[in-house]
């Protein structure tokens, strides 16, 4: 069992920064793809971001590419997710997710979620 722990949320203007923390436990992190999804209101959770065990790989939405960069720090157990040049469309609930193997694993179907952190960006 895997549980995640988000943190880093917050409201910020367009165009600013935030950087999100997901902080894992209860298995061995490092053999696990990690990533993250968010959902606004009235749309469904889609994929965000995604990072291999080993950190050398990583997958990113086409709406993201250029400005967020996902990266985990296997000795903390942590994966993170810094957004840059924030746009009003990025406001969601951002979730952390989990699932052992490969990121194709991970998009495909995950097996852990966190509980979500809101990001709000005003214009």
């Amino acid at each position: 069992q895997v549980q995640l722990a988000e943190s880093g949320g917050g409201l910020v203007q367009a165009g600013g920064s935030l950087r999100l923390s997901c902080a894992a436990s209860g298995h061995t992190f490092s053999n696990y793809a990690m990533g993250w999804f968010r959902q606004a209101p009235g749309k469904e959770r889609a994929f965000v971001a995604a990072i291999s065990w080993s950190g050398g790989s990583k997958t990113y939405a086409d709406a993201v590419k250029g400005r967020f960069t996902i990266s985990r720090d296997n000795t903390k157990n942590t994966v993170y997710l810094q957004m840059n040049s924030l746009k009003p469309e990025d406001a969601a609930v951002y979730y952390c997710a989990a699932a052992p193997g490969t990121i194709a694993r991970l998009i495909q179907s995950v097996d852990y979620w966190g509980q979500g952190t809101q990001v709000t960006v005003s214009s």
